[in-house]
């Protein structure tokens, strides 16, 4: 029987478009799926993510599970759509999750949306999800926003082929569902959270859909930078990476040098001299950065500034950074007696929508910056409290 959804000729694509991972997009395609099944139409789930949420594999309820193409490379096996027996079986409907993979070398077609692109023009409808970082479009205000390139986008024209449906969820719920280990397995959840699901970077992603799906709006992106005074063009353009003259400057110079060759952006670091040390001369850790960042076509740049978070964050800003690489490490000692604030805690407080990139570096280092501030104000918290003088640590 044929539902009052389905037309002859080319089928009808539906799109769930979320914001980030976790906002519901498989449950809400696979629960409307469910309903058109009800309504009369043949319908088949040929590929879906399980995401190791027991709510959403619930509402595949009794629908008909097509068995995916188990394909072989380089010595491991992967689960792929079979186009092939979705086009044999020709349902009504084609429950198609993850819009935005790319397919293995040797596949029918290089992207997955090519895939479905051949089951609408069969004239078989297709619910599938994506989020809005792979939009075309927006790829490099995204970029901008987050930090992280998005991978594999999809061409603007072939979403707009179809229905756009926005699963929204606001960023303070998002990030709830995150700390209850909903969306990322536990021992990922505090750098997603410090990372890509900052409640800014959340809330912009939120707007920029918002915006692209308004058809008033010719230019999404243009008019995300105007209601926020963003003048220059939003596109990747500076990796900064915070150094704190310590043997962890050469991991973090190395890591910061990769995001930017993969994100086609310069690689600039800083190091923040505490107005209290202007005289001393560079160190040789600090020279040692230099040349290597020399080598990797990256720059050092030297700032004096009281506090080194908010030194950071002005030079991130000055040079237009699309991402500033910090390090952290465990708690110290001196950390427990100032209640976690760190720098790293300090510059995710006051960065605002400046992307930051907090990465773990080990122990505390006592020649380190962060070692000196944290200190000093210790030392001055503890005056406070009992009248006794507390002496500074300060590098040799």
């Amino acid at each position: 029987m044929q539902d009052a959804d389905s037309q002859a000729g080319r089928g009808k694509l539906r799109t769930y478009l979320g914001i980030a991972p976790g906002v519901g997009k498989t449950y809400a395609m696979l629960r409307d799926a469910r309903a058109r099944q009800r309504a009369g139409a043949d319908t088949v789930v040929a590929q879906w993510e399980r995401h190791g949420r027991p709510e959403t594999a619930a509402q595949v309820g009794d629908l008909e599970l097509l068995p995916p193409r188990t394909v072989t490379y380089r010595n491991a096996s992967f689960a792929e759509l079979d186009t092939e027996a979705v086009l044999a079986r020709h349902p009504q409907l084609a429950v198609v999750d993850e819009l935005a993979h790319a397919n293995l070398p040797g596949e029918r077609h290089a992207k997955r949306w090519q895939d479905i692109d051949d089951l609408l023009a069969s004239g078989i409808d297709v619910y599938t999800t994506l989020n809005v970082a792979n939009i075309e479009s927006l790829g490099h205000a995204v970029s901008r926003i987050t930090g992280a390139r998005p991978a594999e986008p999809v061409p603007d024209a072939f979403l707009r082929s179809g229905e756009v449906k926005l699963v929204d969820l606001s960023p303070s719920v998002l990030r709830h569902r995150l700390a209850q280990g909903l969306v990322v397995p536990g021992d990922q959840v505090d750098t997603a959270l410090s990372n890509y699901f900052r409640f800014a970077n959340l809330a912009a992603l939120r707007e920029l859909a918002q915006l692209w799906l308004n058809d008033d709006v010719p230019d999404p992106v243009a008019a995300y930078a105007a209601a926020h005074g963003i003048r220059e063009q939003v596109q990747a353009s500076v990796i900064m990476v915070g150094l704190e003259g310590s043997p962890a400057d050469e991991w973090l110079i190395r890591y910061a040098a990769r995001l930017a060759e993969l994100s086609d952006a310069s690689l600039q670091a800083v190091y923040v001299r505490d107005i209290d040390y202007l005289d001393q001369p560079p160190t040789e850790r600090l020279e040692k950065d230099r040349r290597l960042l020399g080598e990797l076509g990256g720059s050092l740049h030297e700032v004096r500034a009281d506090d080194p978070a908010s030194g950071l964050i002005q030079a991130a800003r000055e040079a237009g950074a699309c991402q500033l690489v910090i390090g952290s490490r465990r708690r110290s000692h001196w950390s427990r007696l100032l209640n976690g604030s760190t720098i790293a805690d300090q510059v995710l407080r006051a960065a605002g929508d400046l992307p930051v990139q907090v990465v773990n570096v080990g122990q505390p280092d006592k020649n380190s910056n962060e070692w000196r501030a944290s200190a000093s104000r210790a030392a001055a918290a503890d005056e406070g409290a009992s009248g006794r003088k507390v002496s500074r640590f300060r590098s040799g």
